[in-house]
């Protein structure tokens, strides 16, 4: 399935039904009076979260998005049928904004969660609701209002409880299918990962979280370099960040700038991101290269205040100790609650 996590949409409410001009006339009653019926109210345009959608690809086509008018009133007292809502389901994690000014709307976080974006329009009265002692045979009816239309920008923002951060081929995804039961691509090319994957990881003991494996991070993604503008918006409602490093051949040799590098991005993105508890992991020490090393790049990360975790992602070695530090951290963290 392609991942959509941007759409920009135009949304119509329906208009309501127009009030109705009538008179009772009925053998033997006389001067029967006024009996128009109201017009329906149109339907509203209703998004709503749903956890089992994962993309905004649904909304990609159609743009635009009509909604059922109020039917007129008629003669007898009938009020004309309202019109049906639409109800539009969009991934949990969506942020509502207004197209022009990108003023945010709503922010649905929640399984079920509603918003009513455009409101149906009131359906107009008719003639019998203007009756008056004075005025017995009123002989006009209110027309229907407009529904309401807007152009929205929705964005999805994943909801993780870790997000997997660090440059291309560093073992994200890996690291990812070691923990979890998710399978994302894996080959020895940057930018394998073309989309963020998520995957549950249980443990024993402690409560299950969610890992995001965030692609596309290279110097210079707050500025739209690699695929880093396009998914760093998914960092954000992490509570917790795994940065993953790899001094492999081939790779950068120096982790300590890379660590500072991805770090002067997610600031220049956010400040809030640069503040998230980050948690430091050397992989791929299965290699006899790159485990020679590890003592002194220890030594280095102990010196700016940050433990450095040695793993192999591909052969598991160090991955229990990385979770079990993830757990108890996040138990620490205090963070947004996602569950209702």
């Amino acid at each position: 399935m392609k991942f959509v996590d941007e759409v920009r949409i135009h949304m119509k409410a329906g208009n309501g039904g127009n009030g109705c001009v009538s008179f009772r006339r009925e053998r033997f009653v006389p001067r029967g009076g006024p009996n128009g019926g109201d017009g329906g109210k149109g339907g509203d345009v209703i998004l709503q979260a749903d956890a089992q959608l994962s993309t905004l690809l649904d909304l990609t086509y159609p743009k635009q998005f009509l909604v059922q008018k109020g039917t007129h009133g008629k003669g007898k007292d009938q009020a004309g049928r309202n019109g049906e809502d639409l109800i539009i389901r969009v991934p949990v994690g969506t942020l509502v904004r207004e197209d022009q000014d990108g003023e945010v709307l709503q922010d649905l976080l929640f399984d079920g969660q509603r918003f009513v974006i455009a409101r149906g329009g009131r359906g107009g009265r008719g003639n019998a609701r203007f009756a008056t002692a004075t005025n017995r045979a009123p002989r006009h009816a209110e027309k229907g209002e407009k529904g309401e239309e807007c152009w929205l920008r929705l964005e999805l923002k994943l909801l993780a409880d870790v997000g997997l951060i660090g440059y291309p081929n560093v073992g994200k995804s890996t690291l990812l299918s070691k923990i979890s039961s998710a399978r994302p691509k894996i080959a020895d090319y940057p930018f394998t990962t073309l989309v963020p994957n998520l995957g549950v990881v249980t443990r024993e003991e402690h409560r299950p979280f969610v890992v995001a494996d965030i692609p596309g991070l290279i110097g210079g993604a707050s500025r739209g370099a690699g695929l880093g503008l396009t998914f760093l918006r998914h960092v954000e409602r992490t509570r917790l960040l795994i940065h993953l490093l790899d001094i492999s051949e081939g790779s950068s040799q120096n982790p300590l700038k890379d660590f500072q590098t991805l770090n002067h991005e997610l600031n220049s993105y956010h400040p809030s991101l640069h503040e998230k508890t980050q948690i430091i992991a050397l992989n791929k020490i299965d290699i006899p290269s790159v485990r020679e090393r590890t003592v002194d790049l220890e030594v280095q990360f102990k010196k700016i205040g940050h433990p450095l975790f040695l793993i192999s992602g591909k052969t598991g070695e160090g991955v229990e100790g990385l979770m079990e530090m993830v757990s108890q951290a996040l138990e620490s963290i205090s963070g947004p609650k996602y569950e209702q």
